[in-house]
């Protein structure tokens, strides 16, 4: 990586563009920048390395996942799903997921408007609780979107009014698949036992 003395001959560019005469700067400062460069250069390195690796397990666990397949005479075709891949003597396995990213339609607002109308209806007796998680549910986070784990997890709950069924009802149709992420991970075995580490490939938790 071309630093600012090779880029500038005898001037450094700073911060703020400005150019500044090479023997003005001081000793600390180009330690600074030979080790920033440095730094960057390899991780810039290691991230497109990273990036290969990634490209290459994917491709890879897919065309495992087809010859397996084939051994049942079955061609696969379309998006991929889930999969897990054991060592024969089950000390590393390998995860592919396919994360989906959900939004609702407008029937949630349908939804709402039922849920409030059984809200109303319960008034009296009804548990704070249930209130409290209705209204976490249907809040939205700082970029102004509902949180999707929240609103689903209303269809959890044990309630035979009719209203209450039809926005659940409601909710379900309004789930749209709006894109899917694929994440890929490797376990080892944690000695004999039945536990398994994640081997990190995030610098953050290496």
């Amino acid at each position: 990586m071309a630093t600012a003395e090779q880029i500038h001959g005898g001037f450094w560019r700073d911060a703020e563009g400005r150019l500044i005469p090479e023997n003005l700067i001081k000793p600390i400062d180009k330690e600074r920048e030979a080790l920033v460069t440095a730094l960057t250069a390899a991780a810039k390195e290691m991230s497109e390395a990273l990036a290969r690796f990634k490209s290459k397990a994917f491709a890879d666990i897919g065309a495992f996942v087809e010859l397996s397949a084939e051994q049942y005479g079955v061609k696969l075709g379309g998006k991929k799903g889930n999969v897990t891949l054991m060592s024969f003597d089950g000390r590393y396995k390998v995860i592919r997921q396919i994360q989906e990213h959900l939004v609702f339609d407008e029937r949630l607002q349908a939804a709402k408007a039922l849920i409030d109308e059984c809200i109303q209806a319960w008034t009296e007796g009804s548990r704070d609780e249930i209130k409290a998680l209705i209204n976490d549910a249907f809040q939205v986070n700082k970029e102004g979107k509902i949180n999707t784990g929240r609103v689903l997890g209303l269809k959890r709950l044990d309630i035979r009014d009719e209203r209450w069924q039809r926005a659940m009802q409601a909710i379900a149709d309004s789930v749209q698949v709006a894109g899917s992420k694929p994440y890929f991970r490797v376990y080892e075995r944690v000695g004999d036992t039945d536990q398994y580490q994640a081997i990190s490939l995030d610098i953050a938790g290496a």
